[in-house]
């Protein structure tokens, strides 16, 4: 089995602290103190007490096994008090750190080596920001599409920083055209700021390309599951977001328009995000609430970052469970039930 950070971390604690002798053994999970974010500091400044109280206890022959408990107890309360009470800013944040799980991570958790990529649009290029191809989950092909970031300067510049140009959603239509060909069930991952904006994207027909996608994808004539996996921002999200299940990982947003840009057209100022990010309901909780979703997958406490093998597992879970759902419905039962889902959101009573 592959090692996590956390495994290996708790392999070098032993090996320079020797502390599975202690009478206790503490279980923690490490990350680079770059990657805490401004509201985790309390948990960083724990963590560091944690660690300096575990090197006194092996330097010298002071027993602080009771001292390492009361830390160890103080941490995980604090970490249950802050992630289970995030504003909808904290969750954004959160759906943007640099250690989460992109698109990739997740296809080659869910399928290993069975995933084949391909490419191209048939028309003009490959886009990077939209990757796609076939692969297997739990024995059961799919054609797998979604938008891939980077995680360097260099892969977020091939990449675009996973805003799609025409290409892409016309690249991820063909190959859904093509599962539907040959009756393959569809699995959109979700995660973008946006579609690109960019003046050559308008060119060659951005808007066209995303309502075209729209429209395809409400007719596909077999099952599409999505999952939003970081961010669900604007047409970007919504030009590979239509499904019969629709899942949202806990600490992910789904929104017409990102807190910043809000925050910028409103109070002509960028440091009102917070609020706009309130303002637009647009967390997991909100979106299950407004039924705009199917439902929500739980994650690790802390995000999907502090333990990927478990985020990956939960993950496939549900989407196997909405293909289970959905496999023995007739074409025409399929399409029927997609059209009359979208086309009762919206609607309310006075």
């Amino acid at each position: 089995m592959k090692q996590t950070f956390a495994h290996k971390y708790e392999i070098y604690l032993f090996e320079r602290f020797k502390i599975l002798s202690l009478p206790f053994q503490i279980k923690i999970k490490r990350r680079n103190p770059m990657e805490y974010l401004d509201f985790e500091l309390p948990i960083k400044e724990l963590e560091e007490q944690l660690d300096k109280c575990l090197v006194i206890g092996q330097e010298s022959d002071v027993d602080v096994t009771n001292t390492c408990k009361q830390i160890n107890k103080k941490l995980e309360e604090t970490k249950r008090h802050i992630y289970k009470n995030l504003t909808a800013w904290q969750r954004v944040q959160l759906s943007r750190h640099p250690s989460r799980p992109y698109t990739m991570d997740h296809v080659r958790a869910l399928c290993g080596d069975t995933f084949l990529e391909l490419f191209g649009d048939r028309g003009f290029k490959d886009d990077k920001a939209m990757i796609g191809g076939l692969g297997k989950i739990d024995g059961q092909s799919f054609m797998i599409v979604g938008q891939q970031k980077g995680f360097n300067t260099k892969t977020r510049q091939f990449r675009n920083f996973g805003m799609p140009n025409p290409e892409g959603y016309r690249k991820a239509l063909r190959l859904m055209k093509m599962a539907e060909k040959f009756g393959i069930p569809v699995l959109t991952l979700v995660d973008t700021p946006g579609a690109y904006p960019g003046l050559e994207a308008e060119e060659r027909g951005q808007g066209e390309a995303i309502a075209r996608n729209i429209i395809e994808m409400i007719r596909l004539k077999v099952p599409i599951i999505t999952v939003i996996v970081g961010e669900g921002a604007s047409g970007g999200a919504l030009g590979i977001g239509v499904g019969d299940k629709v899942y949202m990982m806990e600490n992910t947003w789904y929104s017409v328009i990102s807190p910043e840009s809000c925050s910028s057209i409103l109070w002509k100022s960028w440091e009102y995000k917070e609020q706009a990010a309130e303002a637009l309901k647009l967390t997991s909780a909100d979106m299950k609430k407004q039924k705009l979703v199917d439902d929500i997958i739980p994650e690790p406490l802390g995000g999907a970052h502090y333990d990927r093998e478990t985020a990956f597992k939960t993950v496939e879970q549900y989407i196997m469970k909405g293909f289970n759902e959905l496999k023995d419905l007739s074409t025409e039962q399929l399409v029927a039930q997609r059209m009359d889902k979208y086309s009762k959101m919206g609607e309310y009573k006075e």
